[in-house]
């Protein structure tokens, strides 16, 4: 007698353990608590709670790299969590460390006035845009002071100096300052920079000045 393929229907459930024994292979565990079929995992599994969903959402964004509240909760709020649940677990991370805003901001100043450059106005602007405090943004760029930031000004005239050689004098210039004032420079401190440079290559220091850029 050839045995059914088939999975038993529901109406078979009652033929006993015998029959459910006959349709069971070595080893795999039994079907009776779905009627015969399989259970999948998903279905064995309660749905999880807004809290749960958020904690996972949190913990891959931070496996990534580090980010703020801010951002955590952006992203809770695209993926639909409740506002309720969402704060409960951001107010936890932040109970054990898991966000610090302030240790972002002070991480984010170093990385990127070494990496890129940028000096303090250009920082604090980017660390708003994180939804960092202004306290903490204040504390992370006063760490980076001001003949700290020159010298860093300096280095980026340096590097882009041969550049513009072969330009004429009051395009380097602008070109030279122009560069500064894009990575957040203050008007002032990079002029005096770019003067520097040009006078040091043996442009005349009045001609220099006479020649600055009207903003």
């Amino acid at each position: 007698m050839t045995r059914r393929t088939e999975w038993p229907c529901s109406e078979d459930a009652g033929s006993g353990a015998a029959g459910d024994a006959e349709t069971r292979s070595p080893g795999r565990p039994g079907r009776e608590d779905s009627g015969g079929f399989a259970p999948s995992r998903a279905g064995t599994e309660p749905p999880r709670t807004p809290e749960e969903q958020a904690r996972a959402i949190c913990l891959r964004l931070l496996t990534g790299s580090p980010r703020t509240r801010k951002q955590l909760g952006d992203a809770l709020r695209q993926r639909g969590i409740p506002e309720e649940a969402a704060e409960e677990v951001l107010s936890r991370f932040e109970d054990v460390g898991l966000i610090d805003d302030a240790a972002f901001a002070g991480a984010w100043v170093e990385s990127r006035h070494r990496g890129r450059g940028l000096a303090r106005r250009a920082l604090a602007r980017e660390l708003r845009t994180k939804g960092v405090d202004s306290t903490l943004i204040d504390e992370a760029v006063g760490r980076l002071d001001a003949e700290q930031e020159e010298t860093t000004a300096r280095e980026l005239v340096e590097r882009k100096l041969r550049a513009t050689r072969g330009l004429d004098r009051d395009k380097r210039l602008r070109r030279l300052a122009g560069m500064l004032a894009r990575k957040g420079y203050p008007e002032g401190l990079a002029l005096r920079v770019v003067c520097r440079a040009l006078e040091e290559e043996g442009e005349d220091p009045e001609l220099l000045e006479q020649q600055l850029p009207e903003e």
